[in-house]
Order: C-alpha cells, then sequence, then structure tokens
C-alpha cells in the first residue's frame, strides 16, 4: 500500500523560506510523476509544482520562480524549496504522486506566512 508522509512545513515570516519534503513507501519503482498542491482556507486545492521522474518539470503561474521542485527516483522522495514566500502562499500543502491508474495523497502539511 502507498503512503506518502510529508514533513517540513511550519511557521515563516514573509520573505523567508521553507523546505517541504515528501517520502513515498509501498512501490518499488518510481512514480511517473510526483508533486506538490496546495488548498487555502475557502479555495481549492491548486497545482504549485510537479515533476516526472524523467526531470521535466511544470510550475503553476504564482511561483514565479520562488520554488524549486526536486525529486529522487531512487528513494522516491520529492522535494519543494519555497523562497521569498509571502501572506499568500498560506495553505496547507499537499505531496501527490501518480501511477496509472491511482494517484496518490499525503495527509497535509501546514505552511503559514505571516506579514
Amino acid at each position: 500500500q502507498v503512503q506518502l508522509v510529508e514533513s517540513g512545513g511550519g511557521l515563516v515570516q514573509s520573505g523567508g523560506s521553507l523546505r517541504l519534503s515528501c517520502a513515498a513507501s509501498g512501490r518499488s519503482f518510481s512514480f511517473p510523476e510526483m508533486g506538490w498542491y496546495r488548498q487555502a482556507p475557502g479555495k481549492q486545492r491548486e497545482l504549485v509544482a510537479r515533476m516526472s521522474s524523467s526531470g521535466s518539470t511544470v510550475y503553476a503561474d504564482f511561483v514565479a520562480g520562488r520554488f524549486t521542485i526536486s525529486r529522487d527516483n531512487a528513494k522516491n522522495t520529492v522535494s519543494l524549496q519555497m523562497n521569498s514566500l509571502i501572506p499568500e502562499d498560506t495553505a496547507v500543502y499537499y505531496c501527490n504522486a501518480y501511477a496509472w491508474p491511482s494517484t496518490y495523497w499525503g495527509q497535509g502539511t501546514q505552511v503559514t506566512v505571516s506579514s
């Protein structure tokens, strides 16, 4: 059974940095795609960034060069380095992994950016 466990959330001041990490277990092969989504109160869950096993990346427009996604295929881990955080980045961040036909989600980690 696949499980995704996130770590690294917390409280940071505007302009600060955080690094989120996610470790997947229960699968022998790398996921074709791993990524991060977020959900702010009262809003829909949205893509932050995702990365294929071959290294191609997709970032949401709001990232604007502030975040960097990386992954280790051998360890089935994915990380998100977030710099220049702003209060609008406050949300629960979810790790996501996709391997047809299934999509997996972590439990979420809270990121709070104070002004």
